[in-house]
């Protein structure tokens, strides 16, 4: 497992954007596959993106594509989330993940979660 560190977030206005960052603390994560979930008071957990260990898939939740970006700098053990066109329905705390076999598919389980933290989009 790897323990992940998030950063970022915070309030934004409607039609803003913000970037999350999910770092690695003391081991590399270069080979883990990345996703981005999210969670609503009162919803399921939602998988919002995710990104293999190469780098060259994504993938994205219907809801968000277009708008959000997922990426990573294996140099610097950090992977992100770009959200742009950002909406109050985007409100959420939004949960990195690692995922050891290196996919980031959506359907599988990801072993590393990092602590969440709080998106509020206001109108």
């Amino acid at each position: 497992q790897v323990h992940l560190v998030q950063s970022g977030g915070g309030l934004v206005q409607a039609g803003g954007s913000l970037r999350l960052s999910c770092a690695s603390s003391g081991r590399t994560f270069s080979n883990y596959g990345v996703g981005w979930f999210r969670q609503a008071p009162g919803k399921e957990r939602e998988f919002v993106a995710g990104l293999g260990w190469t780098g060259d898939r994504t993938y994205y939740g219907d809801s968000v594509k277009g708008r959000f970006t997922i990426s990573r700098d294996n140099a610097k053990n950090t992977a992100y989330l770009q959200m742009n066109s950002l909406k109050p329905e985007d409100t959420a705390v939004y949960y990195c993940a690692a995922d050891k076999t290196g996919w980031g598919t959506p359907g599988i389980k990801y072993d590393s979660w990092g602590p969440g933290t709080q998106v509020t989009v206001s109108s």
